[in-house]
């Protein structure tokens, strides 16, 4: 009876175990997918289409008028690096490295920015926290 319930026990145990690996390997897989789109969006220069995966309060507290999204026009991105990422269960960082040409002069820079990720259980995806990479900082 003994052998039984310690085997029913590790039976439980294991089903929990990998119900909840399911679960984060889910959310694994659909960080991978935002940041893939993220990262697609911002190399092509479809700011507008990475603007939609930017986290829905942060575009209602600071929406991007035409002008704004005209002055990413300005730029053609060379190259998006992943530098380093942490990955987490309801936040993620990534450190990245983006190369940008100036479309005017034609002079080639080289950026860094940390994205910050986090997870809508509501909505059961990854959004940007912050906006749209500020590529203009310092200038």
């Amino acid at each position: 009876m003994r052998t039984f319930l310690i085997a029913l026990l590790l039976a439980c145990a294991t089903t929990v175990l990998a119900t909840g690996c399911a679960s984060t390997g889910k959310q694994v897989s659909a960080l991978d997918r935002a940041q893939y789109d993220w990262s697609a969006a911002i190399r092509w220069g479809d700011f507008e289409g990475a603007w939609n995966l930017v986290e829905p309060a942060y575009r209602e507290a600071n929406p991007m008028t035409d002008l704004q999204f005209e002055r990413y026009k300005q730029v053609q991105v060379s190259q998006y690096r992943e530098r380093s990422s942490r990955p987490g269960e309801a936040e993620a960082f990534r450190e990245i490295e983006i190369g940008l040409i100036n479309r005017h002069n034609m002079t080639e820079r080289t950026q860094r920015y940390t994205e910050h990720w986090r997870f809508d259980a509501a909505a059961k995806r990854w959004w940007i926290v912050g906006g749209l990479p500020d590529f203009w900082s310092g200038e």
